[in-house]
């Protein structure tokens, strides 16, 4: 009996304990709540693209006829992301996007505002210098966010997978999100994922 009471007692302690993280890893709304309360980075990858991978050959970065752009469902996805953000009264500060006109538009339809930065730029083709000054510089820049912005608005990326799994080792879906803290160093650490959410989920929150 007593053996029985102890494994109980014990495996009631070890629910405890994972359970705020389990929670945490699997409820979106613990996720909202840490970006309600602001100074996070949003790690965005564009919503979803035409069919394809990459760009067409020759491809102008002024150019979005040139370009792999959104899809219409894509669209409608970023336009879903900007009501959830709204929706759950989520702060937002700088919003950066990579040059690329898929990003842009996402930022564009979600946040109506961009500022399109090279160091967001697609990492398709960069050597591992150029991949690692891009990392450089992202960091550099978290880094004086986190000294400097006083406002308590989440700082916003929208940029490729490439550059996701470069920057935090994750791989993500288009639309979808990471939520991060950011680090001393710069360095972002990821605390869960929001999923795309859809115009009906993020009016529900309303």
């Amino acid at each position: 009996m007593r053996r029985s009471i102890f494994r109980c007692v014990i495996a009631i302690a070890t629910a405890a304990v994972l359970l705020p993280s389990l929670a945490f890893g699997s409820d979106g709304d613990a996720l909202w709540n840490s970006l309600r309360d602001g100074r996070h980075v949003l790690l965005v990858r564009h919503a979803a693209t035409e069919p394809g991978a990459g760009d067409p050959p020759g491809f102008q970065l002024d150019d979005c006829k040139t370009q792999r752009n959104l899809s219409a469902e894509g669209r409608l996805d970023a336009e879903a992301i900007g009501t959830a953000i709204r929706a759950h009264g989520v702060p937002v500060g700088p919003v950066l996007t990579s040059r690329w006109c898929r990003c842009i538009d996402t930022a564009m339809l979600a946040f109506a505002r961009a500022d399109p930065i090279a160091m967001l730029n697609s990492g398709m083709d960069d050597d591992d210098g150029a991949r690692n000054r891009k990392l450089g510089e992202v960091r550099e820049y978290v880094q004086q966010y986190v000294a400097s912005y006083k406002e308590p608005g989440n700082l916003v990326l929208v940029t490729h997978d490439v550059n996701i799994r470069a920057l935090v080792g994750e791989k993500i879906a288009q639309g979808e999100m990471l939520v991060a803290a950011p680090q001393p160093d710069g360095s972002l650490k990821v605390i869960g994922k929001l999923g795309v959410p859809r115009n009906a989920d993020a009016k529900r929150a309303m």
